[in-house]
């Protein structure tokens, strides 16, 4: 399917319903890589005893069969809402995502876990109910027109080509709607509170999925509906680039001041979804290349900062905050170094891959004469160095306040570590080597920007 989107293919089944581009072919690869990682990482570490303390149980057979219909229910949800071309069953395939991982995000079933969940049901769906608001506004504004035309409003390869036809108010309203809506699921500022308890309180392959892919693919979401008003209404793109930078730059700050390292990386993605939402409401090719390879580089090594903290938690009987931990770089040099690579790659350091993306966008910005976006980007990348630096320091390379407390840590299973190195690999290669990525990041590009472009191929028929 990639190599077809690659060539400049978009397939299509049941009357369009089911559709592939560029686009779609690009979130279907970023959730496979990491939902694959992140299943063979939870083989071992969900049979963990000491993961349950807080429940005193080990997981039983059942529960973990439980756990894993979820997992692959959550899995299916996505790819489902990255290739249905109808704009009702993107919305109804989110809001699916939102029932299976809430369900994993309370698997634990003790206090933290079940208020996280129901605070991540509850929130998410109210939020996402304001998505379908902007759905049903899209489908009746564009509904006469569409007709007229012999085209079908409900699917977005046709709702694109009437987009014009609907009425300025019905059409800012509803685009309104679905940033908040989809903004809400994606973790975008000030939409975010369920985020960190959600990704904190969560088995750690679920907090991978959830920061590695699902706020990604809410993002993708809101750029195939809000984007067919991107030609019309150049507020909508500014306010979504001011949207990006207040996310990036609260989402930082925010991780400067966290103890858990879960919660730490929580925030660092409230943060750097800010960067993709700056970079695709540049609407630029190059704002929007930037913003969908940072979609795969954040995906890869926040995936393994989780599976590595995880890693951590196994090891050290739970433990998880940063003052209770230290001195791990020798009882666990593969982890340690696997961290220090997803640390390194966050914060855009070279020569890892995040360092390409966040440069594109800053250069993005500054080429569409939005310098003080690009500005506030640098900053906050400066803030992401200090805070991911002083974290990795203290669990890794501080002596521990408590030696006793972590004599007895060492090395996670091989099964728990292929996946993380594995990871760390993507993250080099693709800093070494960027343009590895680029035949499909930039026809998933040139899909949005013929959208914003009104040009050929793009989010709509070639």
């Amino acid at each position: 399917m990639a190599v077809l989107a690659v060539r400049g293919d978009v397939l299509v089944t049941w009357g369009k319903e089911l559709r592939v581009d560029g686009l779609s072919a690009l979130l279907v690869v970023v959730i496979s890589l990491v939902g694959s990682a992140a299943s063979l990482f939870a083989l071992r570490y969900m049979v963990h005893a000491q993961l349950l303390l807080r429940v005193g149980e080990q997981v039983t057979e059942t529960r973990l069969g439980v756990f894993y219909t979820l997992y692959l229910f959550f899995l299916a949800t996505m790819l489902w809402g990255c290739v249905t071309n109808n704009i009702i069953m993107l919305y109804v395939a989110i809001e699916a995502t939102t029932i299976a991982s809430g369900l994993l995000v309370a698997f634990y079933w003790d206090r933290r876990g079940l208020e996280a969940g129901y605070k991540y049901l509850m929130l998410l769906t109210v939020g996402i109910t304001f998505a379908l608001f902007g759905c049903v506004l899209l489908y009746t504004g564009a509904s006469e027109e569409a007709k007229r035309l012999g085209l079908n409003p409900l699917l977005i390869s046709d709702l694109r080509q009437v987009a014009s036809a609907i009425p300025r108010s019905t059409a800012l309203l509803a685009a309104a709607f679905l940033i908040v809506g989809f903004g809400t699921k994606a973790g975008i500022a000030p939409f975010h509170p369920w985020l960190p308890d959600a990704h904190a309180e969560a088995p750690t392959p679920v907090s991978a999925l959830l920061s590695g892919v699902m706020i990604k693919m809410a993002a993708y979401a809101l750029v195939r509906t809000v984007g067919v008003f991107y030609e019309q209404f150049a507020v909508i793109t500014t306010f979504i680039i001011i949207l990006g930078a207040f996310t990036m730059l609260l989402g930082s700050l925010l991780t400067l001041v966290q103890e858990d390292l879960k919660r730490l990386l929580a925030y660092s993605s409230v943060g750097q979804m800010g960067y993709v939402m700056m970079g695709l409401g540049l609407g630029t090719y190059l704002g929007v290349y930037g913003g969908l390879f940072h979609v795969i580089n954040h995906a890869v090594y926040k995936g393994l900062l989780f599976m590595a903290t995880g890693a951590v938690i196994y090891a050290a009987a739970g433990r998880r905050n940063i003052h209770e931990l230290g001195g791990l770089g020798k009882r666990m040099p593969v982890t340690a170094t696997c961290f220090f690579i997803g640390a390194l790659a966050l914060s855009g350091m070279p020569p890892f891959n995040g360092f390409w993306s966040k440069i594109t966008i800053y250069l993005a910005g500054a080429q569409a004469g939005q310098w003080w976006a690009s500005i506030i980007a640098i900053a906050c990348g400066i803030l992401t160095l200090v805070a991911m630096v002083h974290a990795a320091y203290r669990v890794f390379w501080s002596e521990p306040r408590d030696p006793a407390a972590t004599a007895s840590v060492r090395e996670v299973p091989a099964t728990m570590l292929v996946p993380m190195v594995g990871l760390a690999a993507v993250c080099i290669v693709l800093g070494v080597y960027p343009q590895l990525s680029y035949p499909l990041v930039s026809k998933a590009a040139e899909a949005i920007v013929g959208v914003v472009t009104g040009g050929p191929g793009v989010a709509g028929l070639p």
